[in-house]
């Protein structure tokens, strides 16, 4: 072979290897890859990790069908409220007044009943008007005032939590009151029982939200505006979306789910008290954190969101009936949350 031939065949080779690297993706890029476009992967892993390993801690105590259902019961509440704080996220928004509004609304069906003698599933209907109205305020602010999403709904929520302590007067309705006069007000804390297993009504209402949010998300053009509008509000509207009633309708419907959340949580706890939920407020965005939805919006699956309020749930009790301290929880937990902003950003780069 001569000179030249030679050194033509190696530029022919040396072609053929760089269009080779530029088309192959690493191992890393290729899972970057896959987390962008499957979300909810992430705490799915979590999640099937975490029940493994508490089920080879506490062997056949974890796996009980009642144990495994108690969880769902345990999140039952946060998974309503966080299904309402994943639309608002999803709009690259933040919602910090979803659990008093969740308390007002449940104060309203408790009060309208007992106090002013409503028929119970009027006053229920007037505490779903009191949570929709509340997330219409919010939406107004935020999609035609144009006022930051946190600002308002802080305010909002020093707003709803004040006027529930002065409407209630800080009274609690007793559940014995609410069995003898209204017990279609606990209807959510009814149950079914499956063997060991027992399914509260408030888990089935979680589980059918949750799965129709999924289809309206994923199958209808509303949700994919919902999606458009927090990824690129701008570009949203050049494309003929109407982002503002997005945006209103967003937190409109998330208040009515607050409201639903309400009236589950009098069946959860047996009565109507203005204290109940303190902690939903936290305990949503957590849930929707650790369940993959991106903070920035326009990115993650409410599915995870589940995933993620049960990844809670499965820490919680796991580490109660492992026998340790409490504050065990609260520290993995933020270790959770931490870990999880960490690997959204990761991932976020696929996109950049």
């Amino acid at each position: 072979m001569s000179t030249d031939d030679f050194e033509q065949s190696l530029s022919h080779s040396a072609s053929d290897v760089a269009d080779f690297d530029s088309g192959k993706k690493s191992p890393l890029s290729k899972l970057q890859s896959l987390l962008h476009s499957n979300p909810s992967l992430v705490p799915l892993i979590v999640l099937i990790a975490s029940v493994l390993i508490f089920g080879l801690l506490l062997g056949e105590k974890f796996f009980k069908p009642f144990t495994l259902t108690l969880i769902l019961q345990q999140v039952a509440i946060v998974g309503i409220v966080g299904a309402a704080q994943s639309l608002v996220i999803l709009t690259a928004g933040i919602d910090l007044s979803v659990g008093a509004i969740m308390v007002l609304s449940s104060v309203v069906m408790g009060q309208f009943t007992f106090r002013y003698g409503l028929p119970a599933e009027l006053a229920i209907m007037c505490g779903f008007a009191v949570g929709g109205i509340c997330g219409f305020i919010n939406g107004w602010l935020v999609a035609f005032m144009r006022l930051p999403p946190f600002i308002v709904t802080l305010g909002m929520w020093q707003i709803v939590l004040a006027s529930n302590f002065l409407y209630s007067a800080n009274e609690t309705i007793r559940s014995s009151d609410i069995e003898a006069t209204a017990p279609i007000l606990k209807f959510f804390g009814g149950n079914i029982k499956m063997g060991g297993a027992v399914f509260t009504y408030g888990v089935i209402a979680m589980v059918i939200l949750i799965l129709v949010l999924a289809y309206v998300l994923n199958q209808t053009a509303w949700g994919r505006h919902v999606y458009a509008v927090g990824d690129d509000p701008e570009a949203a509207e050049l494309a003929g979306v109407r982002t503002k009633h997005v945006l209103l309708s967003v937190y409109v419907l998330a208040g009515l789910i607050c409201s639903l959340a309400g009236w589950a949580l009098i069946g959860r706890i047996g009565s109507v008290s203005p204290t109940a939920g303190q902690f939903a407020n936290i305990e949503s965005i957590t849930a929707v954190v650790i369940g993959g939805i991106s903070l920035f919006g326009g990115r993650g699956s409410i599915m995870g969101m589940l995933f993620g309020a049960l990844i809670v749930g499965v820490f919680s009790l796991g580490l109660r009936l492992v026998g340790t301290d409490p504050q065990w929880t609260y520290l993995l937990i933020g270790v959770l949350i931490i870990s999880a902003v960490a690997i959204d950003q990761w991932i976020r780069k696929v996109a950049t």
